[in-house]
């Protein structure tokens, strides 16, 4: 499986994630990017025993786009505190059901079920509820050729980082994301997730210089309706 390398140095590899790749292992043990990339170092500079490299922050399983990883545990530490501090700036592109506003903020508190995977909007005094906040504004809306239903292209910047987050909060307004089985009744089996890690804003670990890496949606359905 071929690795996309958008950006790297002696600190930093930056990659453009696969759909339906995990970012990191679990029990299914199925390919995960932390795997490849580490995979990647090993085989392009020889390098011997175990390759170090950092998980600095997760996509979900279904979304693609743009990953930093660190190839160092300084630049770990130090990408792991702007994450912290959200100072690392992450910016989405979407395709959700509906024409929505043409800009919004979006707050809820999101409550996670661990056993089925699944997240809610409640109350924010729900025991285990956590602030979820973002902002958008569409682009551009068009109807389907394939479904005759109308769609937005939106484009997200994340101020908190949870799970499933832009999909529950869009799903939770009648504006469900493309293809989420997951959070929209309207999606069908075999769709992929119209949901792209578009734009990453960070400062270099050791130069300090801010730096911005791109990745643009695959040219296909839905995303080549707008």
């Amino acid at each position: 499986m071929k690795l996309k390398v958008i950006y790297e140095d002696n600190h930093l590899l930056v990659v453009e994630k696969i759909p339906n790749i995990l970012s990191q292992s679990d029990n299914t043990k199925d390919v995960d990017m932390l795997t490849l990339c580490k995979k990647y170092i090993k085989e392009k500079y020889n390098k011997p025993g175990n390759v170090f490299m950092g998980l600095v922050h997760r996509l979900d399983r279904p979304v693609g786009g743009v990953m930093v990883f660190a190839r160092t545990s300084k630049a770990a530490s130090r990408l792991s505190e702007q994450v912290r501090a959200r100072t690392m700036k992450k910016t989405y592109q979407a395709v959700v059901l509906g024409r929505c506003e043409k800009s919004g903020d979006y707050v809820d508190y999101l409550l996670k079920d661990k056993k089925k995977n699944l997240v809610s909007v409640v109350d924010k005094n729900k025991n285990g509820a956590k602030k979820a906040k973002l902002s958008y504004k569409r682009v551009s809306s068009a109807i389907s050729r394939i479904d005759s239903m109308e769609y937005s292209l939106v484009e997200i910047n994340l101020e908190t980082g949870r799970p499933h987050q832009i999909r529950v909060q869009f799903s939770s307004r009648n504006h469900p994301l493309y293809g989420d089985q997951r959070y929209s009744s309207k999606a069908r089996v075999g769709q992929q997730i119209a949901l792209w890690a578009t734009k990453l804003e960070i400062l270099h670990p050791t130069k300090k210089e801010k730096m911005v890496f791109i990745s643009n949606p695959p040219s296909e359905y839905p995303w080549d309706i707008f």
